[in-house]
């Protein structure tokens, strides 16, 4: 009786992972303006993948006011304790539900990761106002192992602008989520970082040459390195800088190659907004009406 329960437990697991990987692959397959409304509909038809999906699908970003500081800050699950998220600006927890209420005894980060956090959120608003001209920006630090001894930690940084419109373009967004986790090295005084960065992007466009336009679409990239620490000389903030601003550069322009030129290039070869194309086909037929005359 054992083995057989242990055989419909383990292909209830496999059936799972199954399931899971087939929801996973949908959800890479739509556009991110519809994310939400797509994860809602799979957590409905398969409610006991809900922690899982919840965990692995990237939603689009959300930016909340910290009332204290007059500052907005991003929401994510590393700032989230229940309905309340915590702003890196003040390090206390916030709500937008009427009924929720703020909470006193959240979740913070250690008092040394909260030191880092104070200076990576200055920095990087620097960084963000520099390159995205606008938009809001968090980094959020918290402890990845029980002990506090600085061998390890988890790091976020978070970017969310809202493109405002145009005569072509109706709405946009662009999300950068980059994870940082960071390990002691081999060696004193050497740390590995792996960086995992999710770039979502969406344009939506409606004029008379293209019509009505959604573009949207998602990038995922990792990178790990293992690069000398000192407090001093070159701290955790440089290293973790010096990656995402070079990972961001190289998702951009992916993004820029994949989904923008690859788009106009399909687009020009099905349909031309000037009518070129029409006029060349015209003289061609012309010419070949006139040799067979």
């Amino acid at each position: 009786a054992s083995l057989c329960s242990h055989c419909v437990k383990s292909a209830n697991e496999v059936m799972s992972d199954d399931q899971l990987n087939s929801a996973l692959n949908l959800m890479r397959r739509m556009p991110p303006t519809n994310v939400e409304n797509s994860l809602a509909g799979l957590i409905e038809l398969v409610p006991q993948l809900q922690d899982d999906l919840l965990n692995h699908v990237d939603q689009p970003l959300k930016v909340e006011r910290d009332t204290k500081t007059d500052r907005d800050f991003v929401l994510c699950d590393y700032n989230r304790d229940g309905d309340s998220y915590r702003s890196p600006w003040s390090n206390e927890y916030f709500t937008s539900d009427p009924d929720g209420g703020e909470i006193e005894d959240g979740f913070v980060p250690s008092q040394r990761l909260r030191d880092m956090e104070i200076e990576a959120n200055e920095l990087f608003d620097v960084y963000r106002g520099l390159y995205f001209d606008g938009g809001t920006s968090s980094a959020y630090f918290f402890d990845t192992d029980e002990k506090d001894d600085g061998s390890s930690f988890g790091a976020c940084f978070l970017i969310h602008k809202d493109v405002e419109n145009d005569k072509t373009l109706d709405k946009g967004w662009w999300d950068s989520i980059h994870v940082f986790e960071v390990t002691a090295g081999a060696a004193k005084g050497q740390f590995n970082y792996k960086l995992t960065t999710t770039v979502m992007v969406s344009m939506g466009l409606n004029n008379g040459d293209v019509g009505e336009v959604d573009l949207s679409g998602s990038m995922t990239q990792q990178d790990t390195k293992r690069l000398p620490m000192d407090p001093a000389s070159r701290p955790h903030i440089a290293n973790l800088g010096k990656m995402l601003e070079d990972m961001e550069l190289r998702t951009r322009n992916g993004i820029e190659g994949i989904y923008i030129q690859k788009t106009r290039e399909i687009i020009n070869g099905m349909r031309s907004a000037s009518g070129a194309k029409e006029k060349e086909w015209a003289k061609i037929a012309n010419s070949l009406s006139g040799k067979n005359a």
